[in-house]
C-alpha cells in the first residue's frame, strides 16, 4: 500500500472536508491529520481500494476502508467521537 496521492485524495474530497470542520486535528499535509502534535489519521491506496489508518483509541492505528458512502460516514462520526 502506498500514501493516497492527488487523485485518490480527490475522490476522498467530501470526506476531507468533513474532517476538516472536526476540532482538534491539525491537517500537516493533504490528507494527513495529527493531533496533539502526533500522527492520528491519513490514507492509503491500493489496487482494492482506499483505506484510512487512524488511531481512534490514542494509541495504535487501526485500518478502515472508505471506498463507500457509508463508510466514510461512520469514519467521520468515530474521528468526532475519539477527539471529542
Amino acid at each position: 500500500m502506498q500514501h493516497a496521492g492527488d487523485l485518490a485524495l480527490a475522490r476522498l474530497a467530501q470526506l476531507l472536508d468533513e474532517l476538516r470542520t472536526i476540532d482538534g486535528r491539525v491537517e500537516r499535509k493533504p490528507g494527513i491529520f495529527c493531533h496533539r502534535g502526533r500522527a492520528f489519521l491519513h490514507f492509503y491506496e491500493d489496487p482494492s481500494g482506499l483505506f484510512a489508518d487512524v488511531k481512534l483509541n490514542g494509541f495504535t492505528f487501526e485500518r478502515r476502508c472508505v471506498i463507500a458512502s457509508d463508510q466514510r460516514q461512520r469514519l467521520v462520526i468515530a474521528v468526532s467521537k475519539a477527539l471529542a
